[in-house]
């Protein structure tokens, strides 16, 4: 039975610390889900700005999107846009949960998408108060205890909030 362990990231540096730390830990980049909102064109990376490309060539891919080369190596990595709720960068099984719920409307939007791969309504909807917030969401499939308490305590040393998991018996 798979577990999934998420965590609340506070910016993009320690996002990315997190998932370097998974990676370097064994975990596959199929397995780990990162979901922020997509502020390009912030001040937070306006420093990358001079390597956006022109407006709509970049669509859909991760070229210009403030997204560094850890995130960047990360499965199926791309935007989406929730209707009624704005663009957001995703990557792993969470986009696709989150795209379904994108093609329902706003009525699923993050929660709906949230809910659907296993993470309990009240969790889901605090995870979307805060990556609307500017956090980041970050979730790492695992396969046994031994492997969800590496995931915790990679979490707990990056000093990730809101740490918590649920078991995906029933997601396919």
């Amino acid at each position: 039975m798979k577990t999934a362990i998420y965590c609340i990231a506070t910016n993009r540096v320690q996002a990315e610390t997190i998932v370097d730390r998974l990676k370097v830990s064994g975990f596959s980049s199929a397995d780990i889900s990162v979901l922020l909102p997509d502020q390009t064109g912030t001040r937070d990376f306006a420093h990358e700005q001079n390597t956006k490309l022109p407006e709509g060539a970049a669509t859909g891919g991760v070229a210009g999107m403030g997204v560094g080369a850890i995130l960047g190596w990360l499965t199926g990595i791309g935007t989406l846009a929730i209707p009624g709720v704005g663009p957001f960068i995703a990557a792993g099984p969470i986009m696709a949960a989150l795209s379904g719920a994108a093609l329902v409307g706003a009525a699923g939007g993050i929660i709906g998408g949230l809910v659907g791969m296993g993470i309990p309504e009240y969790e889901a909807k605090l995870y979307d108060g805060k990556i609307r917030g500017g956090n980041v969401l970050i979730s790492v499939h695992t396969d046994n205890s031994d492997q969800a308490e590496i995931a915790k305590d990679i979490y707990k040393k990056a000093g990730a909030e809101d740490i918590n998991s649920t078991s995906e018996a029933s997601v396919s």
